[in-house]
């Protein structure tokens, strides 16, 4: 085995850890709300999502391609050392803010390494498809899902004003069932597919060792595919209980309705920037977010908003340490790997 083959396999090993580290540290973007008003167990709520993920991972590769575009410039064993870098920051990172509970994101920690490791190697940034794929929908996506999920919330409150709470409340939380399958769905379809596309990267880099002019191809191998579906579900199903009780609990105690409220328009935020979009966002700053809008419906001071201050300083911290990471990681491997 040549050397260019065993580091293309580590990085593609890597990866797959990745899509892991990412299926357990968003978990609980699916089923906290499911969990905590009681609609589903939660080793059922697991078994959903990671099925739910699987499924949705295969639907399309319209993210994925925009995460291979974030940057250029990627050849060779140094744009492997560049890929392997970004991966190793985010992970690093996930695994911060998974063990002090705080549901950062795992897609702008990707791009966030992403960039780290370009700039500091030497690659091409492609600050226009950041901007408008990435920094855009960041901010707009939470937003427009705590506003979406305010009003939808307002009009259930408003629809069911006169009828009995307890069988409302019943209703709602059958029908999380379909909402939360729903939410797993649109994260399989959203996050799988970013690992899809660093995994393109390295692949194209270790392609041109042979061929300095080869062009990746549109269509994604099927290996691929089938890889990073699996790894995000089975990440899914080992679970990612502290996060889970900061979106279940410590946000804010939801009942059935608003539960169904922030899952059913999350998903929608998750579909609509997938496939009108190509716009790899977070599912944990939508899910977050709409959570809060729901919530807020009670009354604003019903939110604890300290914790999500909390959140939102994670979110904001992400991308920069995320690529700091990676720049770090990527000075020790540029000495242990020679270009």
């Amino acid at each position: 085995m040549s050397v260019d083959l065993a580091i293309v396999i580590a990085v593609v090993g890597i990866a797959l850890a990745f899509d892991y580290t990412n299926g357990f540290h968003d978990a609980a973007n699916a089923i906290a709300t499911s969990v905590s008003t009681r609609a589903l167990t939660p080793r059922i709520a697991l078994l959903l999502a990671a099925v739910m993920n699987f499924v949705g991972a295969l639907l399309g590769q319209e993210v994925a391609h925009t995460v291979s575009d974030t940057i250029g410039g990627v050849a060779a064993r140094h744009g492997l050392v560049i890929v392997m870098s970004a991966l190793l920051g985010a992970i690093i990172w996930n695994l911060i803010t998974w063990y002090f509970g705080l549901p950062s994101s795992s897609s702008h920690a990707l791009i966030g390494g992403l960039v780290g490791a370009a700039l500091v190697g030497g690659a091409t940034v492609n600050w226009q498809t950041i901007l408008d794929k990435v920094v855009i929908p960041m901010v707009a996506s939470p937003v427009f899902g705590f506003i979406a999920a305010f009003i939808v919330m307002l009009s259930i409150m408003w629809i069911f004003r006169k009828r009995n709470p307890h069988k409302v409340f019943r209703g709602f939380r059958m029908m999380q069932t379909l909402s939360a399958a729903a939410l797993a769905l649109g994260h399989g379809l959203q996050d799988a597919q970013k690992t899809m596309g660093v995994i393109v990267l390295a692949l194209g880099a270790y392609h041109t060792i042979e061929d300095p002019s080869y062009v990746t191809s549109d269509a994604l191998p099927l290996w691929v595919v089938i890889a990073a579906a699996s790894a995000i579900s089975l990440g899914t199903y080992s679970g990612g209980w502290r996060i889970m009780r900061t979106l279940g609990r410590r946000i804010i105690h939801l009942d059935p309705a608003r539960g169904y409220s922030a899952e059913a328009v999350g998903a929608s935020v998750l579909y609509t920037t997938a496939f009108a979009f190509q716009a790899p966002i977070s599912t944990t700053h939508v899910i977050t977010s709409s959570i809060m809008g729901a919530g807020a419906t009670k009354r604003f001071s019903a939110v604890r908003w300290g914790m999500a201050r909390s959140i939102v300083t994670a979110w904001v911290l992400t991308f920069p340490m995320a690529g700091l990471a990676a720049a770090a990681c990527y000075g020790v491997l540029h000495l242990v790997i020679p270009s």
